[in-house]
């Protein structure tokens, strides 16, 4: 059996491939190296999907954030181990996952809008560049904690529309005392500060939002799209929900800047999933000449 993963840091998308050919599929906790420790990691592992299949699985093909760095690669691979420990395991970067599941074979800059942001320039092969992932605090633009922080501090500076404002204190009842303590005390803030998004969704047509998540996307295709050579005339791939959600603001922005938008999909475990499949069959049929 094998065990395909495509992690961010709020949830992780796995898909089992049988021997039978058969696929299973569950949702389950996600994380990013960055901010959690291999025990801590370990631990989130222990999901009984999981550690029901754990003696099963021969191959596990796990792509996550926070796993472009080669030691938080050996990080994510030990806590897989101490799960699956007759596992082979390949960790790689979740931007090495979006590009095949959005670009293939084929040349192309696939870009991430989760919890998180990144992007890549891809040859339909191998990442050939990246912009460097700051994280929540110093990047991450037009992801979900890039506009989550900007929600809460709007809502503490009381800046937010009168209606939303009230409609924010009567969802959430959270008080400032109580955000800052979640920011800055808990673990995994990113987490927290992007669970803000589905409040924003639900408002998104908001002129105060909707202006607020055009701005950020375009920030994010400034930082990271119009840094490639030539991206004018590349396709250009989104996936993750936020990019689906609010495709109108993403578009507009993307047209200001010449950025020709391809597809947009929200989970890219399907595409690659796919990826994987051909690639076993390519494998099964070289072993077999």
């Amino acid at each position: 059996m094998i065990l395909i993963a495509d992690s961010g840091s709020s949830k992780t998308d796995w898909r089992v491939i049988h021997k039978d050919g058969q696929i299973s599929q569950f949702r389950g906790i996600g994380f990013n190296p960055y901010y959690l420790s291999v025990e801590e990691m370990t631990q989130q592992l222990k999901q009984e999907f999981l550690l029901n299949i754990a003696e099963e699985i021969e191959e596990i093909y796990y792509y996550g954030a926070g796993c472009a760095a080669p030691e938080k690669k050996v990080e994510v691979q030990q806590s897989l181990r101490a799960i699956f420990s007759k596992a082979k395991i390949q960790i790689d970067h979740d931007l090495l996952a979006a590009a095949k599941a959005t670009c293939g074979h084929h040349p192309g800059i696939a870009c991430i809008l989760g919890t998180g942001s990144n992007s890549c320039d891809y040859d339909g092969k191998n990442i050939i560049s990246s912009r460097p992932a700051a994280g929540y605090i110093l990047g991450d633009e037009g992801s979900g904690s890039y506009f989550g922080k900007q929600l809460l501090s709007n809502f503490l500076y009381h800046k937010l529309p009168a209606h939303v404002e009230a409609d924010f204190i009567a969802t959430y009842k959270l008080d400032k005392d109580q955000i800052v303590n979640h920011v800055y005390r808990e673990p995994n803030a990113n987490v927290y500060i992007a669970s803000f998004m589905p409040f924003i969704a639900k408002h998104k047509d908001e002129p105060f939002f909707s202006e607020m998540v055009y701005a950020g996307f375009k920030k994010f295709m400034e930082v990271h799209v119009c840094c490639y050579e030539n991206f004018q005339n590349t396709e250009v791939h989104f996936v993750g929900s936020l990019s689906k959600i609010f495709e109108a603001e993403l578009d507009k922005a993307a047209r200001e800047l010449n950025v020709t938008v391809t597809s947009i999909i929200q989970k890219p475990i399907t595409g690659l999933v796919n990826y994987h499949l051909n690639y076993i069959l390519n494998r099964q049929t070289v072993k077999s000449c």
